[in-house]
């Protein structure tokens, strides 16, 4: 026999074969959705995240314009000028890495406490897989979901700090 009159053969040995195995799923699996945004929002920590979050964006924000504001003078900024904006650029990327590691540090822990509210709602309820709410609806992944399903009001009563 040659390759042409084989691989024929074997793709259907193999769709055969397939056909004989056991299906992972073995029952119907329940599907939930959690608005995540609102479940961050109701977490006591936010306040103070988004407290630091508006300082830094305050703070970079100043001192990105003033970079521009130089560099909008193109050819005709001074080279004090032009030093000036360098070290405004240094301190502009040491802030903002300062910041970002403030935000991660205090983002963390409200992270875990909304997986693990997200997580035991989902086992308490009986539910297999959980979705984002809002991801699913903006990535057209899911067109219709029952309303019961969405247990953002659960998840939120089970957080804790």
């Amino acid at each position: 026999m040659n390759l042409k009159t084989l691989a024929p053969l074997a793709v259907v040995a193999a769709l055969g074969f397939g056909s004989l195995m056991p299906h992972a799923q073995t029952g119907a699996q329940k599907v939930g959705f959690v608005n995540v945004t609102e479940v961050l929002k109701a977490h006591p920590s936010n306040a103070s995240i988004t407290a630091l979050q508006t300082k830094a964006n305050t703070e970079l924000g100043g001192l990105q314009t003033q970079i521009k504001t130089i560099q909008d003078k193109g050819a005709s900024a001074t080279a004090a000028e032009k030093d000036q904006a360098t070290q405004l650029t240094a301190t502009l990327t040491a802030k903002a890495k300062d910041y970002n590691d403030q935000l991660a540090k205090a983002v963390a822990p409200v992270e875990k406490a909304v997986d693990a509210a997200v997580s035991s709602t989902a086992k308490a309820q009986g539910f297999s897989v959980i979705m984002d709410k809002g991801i699913a609806a903006t990535s057209s992944l899911v067109i219709y979901a029952d309303p019961s399903t969405d247990l953002t009001a659960t998840v939120i009563k089970n957080l804790k700090p």
